[in-house]
C-alpha cells in the first residue's frame, strides 16, 4: 500500500476512491476498519464519524491510522466533505490534530476544494458556486450548519494548533512555492494551514507541493496531484476501472435533505415510482419497514422504485424539535438500513443512495465489507462493487450529482 486515507463518511470515501481510480492507483474501500490484509495501492478506511461525539471520532480515526500503517502507507490523507461539513467543536480539526500528534508531523494543509462541483476557496473563505459557504443552503444543514465561510477561523476554533492561510498568490506559483511557505510556516508553529485553490490545477499544485507531507488532509480534490507523486518514484503502474456489472433489481433510498438531492427526487419520481417516508411516521412507528418492502415489492420488476425521506430543511427542523435531532437521524438511518437489508433478501441487488449517513447505513446493513471502484458517474460519485456481497452500489454526498442523476447511476451500476 502507498497511500492510506481516512475518510469521515461513506460517500466520502467513494468520491475519494473515485479520484485515486481516476488517477491510475487500484483502490479499495472499506467499511470501517479492515481485520486482515488488503492488497492495493489506496486504501481509503470509511468511517462514520463526521457528526459523533468528537473524542470518538478521534478514537475511530486513530484506530484506521495504526492499521493503515501496519500494511506499510508511506503517506496519510484525512477525507471530509468539500462543504467542510463540522460544528464550532468538530470533528476536523480534533482528528487533524490527533492525526499530526500521531505520526509526529510538523504540519499538513486543509484543502476541501472541489472545482468540478463547485467548492473554491479564496483567501481561506469557501465558496459553493458563487456564493459563500454561509449563504449556499449550508447554513441550514440540519446536523453540521455552516454559518461561517472562513475555514481558517472555522478550523482555529475546533484544534489547539495553530491555523494560518496558505494563500492563492503562492499556490499559483507551484509546487516550489508551496514546499517553501509550508517549511516557512512550520518553522513559524503552524500545525495547519488553508489552502486556498480555485481550479484543479491549483490541486495538483498542492499534491506535488505536499508529497512529503506524512499528511494531508481535505476533500477529494486534493488527491488529484497525489498519484503522480508515486508514479515519478516509480511505484505506480496505470490501473483501469472495471464495469459494474450487479445484475438484478434495483432501488433508490434517498435520504439527504439537500437541494441537489431534493431536485433528483422530483425529477426522478415523475416518471417512476416514488414513497415518502417521514420523520414522523418512523419515529412513531406508524409504519413499519416490512411495509415499505413490501410496496417496493409491489411495483414492476422493470422499475426501479424510490423511496426517500429527503424532505425540506424546516420540515426537518420542526420534527428534530418534536423529537430531537440526534433520535430523528438514527430511527431514519435504521429505517432505511432494514428496507435495504430486506430487499436484499429478496433478490434487489442494485442500491443507488442518496446522503452521507444513510449511504453508511445502508452498507452496514448490508454487510458489505470492502468495495471495488468503478466508472464514474457523476464528479465525484463512481459506480462501487462489493467484494464480500454480490451488490452493485452508488454512494451519493446530498449535494452532488446532476438533476438526472438517478438515471444515470441505474445504467452505470448495470
Amino acid at each position: 500500500m502507498l497511500l492510506g486515507c481516512i475518510a469521515d463518511d461513506f460517500t466520502g470515501a467513494s468520491d475519494l476512491a473515485n479520484t485515486l481510480t481516476a488517477g491510475g492507483m487500484r483502490t479499495v474501500q472499506t467499511i470501517g476498519v479492515p481485520q486482515g490484509p488488503v492488497t492495493a495501492d489506496a486504501v481509503v478506511v470509511s468511517l462514520k464519524s463526521r457528526s459523533i461525539e468528537p473524542g470518538e471520532a478521534v478514537r475511530q480515526s486513530l484506530g484506521a491510522l495504526a492499521w493503515l500503517r501496519s500494511q506499510g502507507a508511506t503517506q496519510i490523507l484525512f477525507k471530509y466533505c468539500s462543504t467542510f461539513d463540522s460544528t464550532p467543536a468538530g470533528n476536523i480539526g480534533p482528528v487533524t490534530q490527533a492525526l499530526l500528534d500521531e505520526l509526529g508531523a510538523a504540519i499538513t494543509i486543509a484543502c476541501p476544494a472541489f472545482p468540478a462541483n463547485g467548492r473554491t476557496i479564496f483567501m481561506g473563505h469557501l465558496f459553493v458556486g458563487e456564493r459563500l459557504l454561509s449563504e449556499s443552503g449550508m447554513q441550514h444543514h440540519p446536523l453540521t450548519p455552516m454559518t461561517d465561510p472562513n475555514l481558517v477561523r472555522w478550523l482555529q476554533r475546533q484544534m489547539p494548533g495553530k491555523v494560518a492561510l496558505l494563500d492563492h498568490a503562492v499556490v499559483s506559483r507551484g509546487a516550489a512555492a508551496v514546499r517553501e511557505r509550508l517549511e516557512q510556516l512550520a518553522a513559524d508553529g503552524v500545525r495547519a494551514a488553508v489552502a486556498d485553490a480555485i481550479s484543479d490545477d491549483h490541486l495538483r499544485a498542492l499534491g506535488e507541493g505536499c508529497a512529503d507531507l506524512p499528511l494531508i488532509t481535505g476533500g477529494s480534490g486534493i488527491a488529484l496531484g497525489l498519484p503522480e507523486n508515486f508514479r515519478r518514484k516509480g511505484q505506480l503502474a496505470l490501473a483501469a476501472p472495471e464495469p459494474i456489472q450487479a445484475g438484478g433489481r434495483a432501488v433508490i433510498l434517498s435520504g439527504s435533505c439537500s437541494s441537489a438531492t431534493r431536485l433528483q427526487v422530483e425529477a426522478y419520481g415523475r416518471t417512476a415510482p416514488s414513497r415518502l417516508v417521514t420523520a414522523e411516521e418512523v419515529c412513531e412507528q406508524d409504519l413499519r419497514p416490512e411495509q415499505v418492502i413490501e410496496w417496493v415489492l409491489g411495483q414492476p420488476a422493470d422499475a426501479a422504485p424510490l423511496v426517500y425521506t429527503s424532505a425540506d430543511p424546516a420540515v426537518v427542523a420542526k420534527a428534530q424539535e418534536k423529537y430531537g435531532a440526534e433520535r430523528v437521524a438514527q430511527a431514519i438511518e435504521s429505517f432505511t438500513g432494514r428496507v435495504a437489508a430486506g430487499l436484499l433478501q429478496h433478490g434487489f441487488h442494485r442500491f443507488i443512495v442518496a446522503g452521507g449517513e444513510t449511504s453508511g447505513a445502508v452498507v452496514q446493513a448490508l454487510g458489505v465489507h470492502q468495495l471495488a471502484i468503478g466508472p464514474e458517474i457523476d464528479p465525484g460519485v463512481p459506480a462501487l462493487r462489493g467484494l464480500d456481497v454480490p451488490v452493485g452500489l452508488a454512494l451519493k454526498s446530498g449535494n452532488f450529482g446532476a438533476t438526472d442523476f438517478f438515471r444515470k447511476a441505474l445504467l452505470t451500476v448495470g
